[in-house]
């Protein structure tokens, strides 16, 4: 199949898409535990970008489980195929001109390390939510550890799967120690020099 797979030669390039939006493009991946915090300072990093007029788009569970990925279950193999999918889509964006925001639990660093093969490390930017799986289960928004107690959820990261914590992540943010509006100031003081907002 591959071997009739012949790639087309667009006028528009990547560069070009850069130019015109005025920044680099790139894609920002948060990673932590259900309920730590990472969509709801994704979401407020993306609106500091788009107040600098940054072209972005964020992906999550809630657009990638509910289309795309809908095949999928949290099986370790399906997970692994998750993020895979994801990182192909961002890449696509990135390719496109945006700012890319993708915030997902991802426990395995071997397939943190696939989406940067799949971005190249240059266009990547990993940011470890850390918060701890007691705070997690705290606040429980979801009520998903709530029933992974209960057994009612199956594969559940921090109580019955493992979570595998980033090594040499881009930026770190314990929540327990750090407001959200100091997390976003410091994603948003990492990333901005990447930018090379014109």
């Amino acid at each position: 199949m591959k071997e009739n797979i012949i790639k087309h030669d667009y006028q528009v390039s990547k560069k070009d898409r850069q130019n015109d939006n005025k920044h680099k493009s790139f894609l920002i991946w948060f990673t932590g535990l259900s309920g730590s915090g990472k969509s709801t300072i994704a979401n407020l990093v993306e609106q500091e970008l788009y107040n600098l007029g940054v072209k972005t788009y964020s992906l999550d569970g809630d657009n990638i489980r509910k289309g795309i990925n809908k095949d999928l279950s949290f099986s370790p193999e399906d997970r692994t195929e998750n993020v895979r999918r994801i990182a192909e889509v961002s890449n696509l964006m990135v390719d496109a001109g945006l700012v890319v925001l993708g915030a997902f639990v991802s426990p395995y660093k071997k397939d943190r390390e696939d989406i940067k093969s799949i971005v190249k490390v240059v266009n990547f930017v990993e940011v470890f939510i850390n918060t701890s799986v007691e705070e997690c289960e705290r606040r429980d928004v979801k009520g998903l550890y709530k029933k992974a107690r209960a057994g009612e959820i199956k594969n559940m990261t921090g109580i019955s799967a493992p979570y595998e914590e980033p090594e040499n992540p881009d930026i770190k943010i314990n929540t327990e120690q750090k407001s959200v509006q100091e997390a976003v100031s410091e994603i948003i003081s990492y990333i901005k020099p990447k930018l090379k907002l014109e």
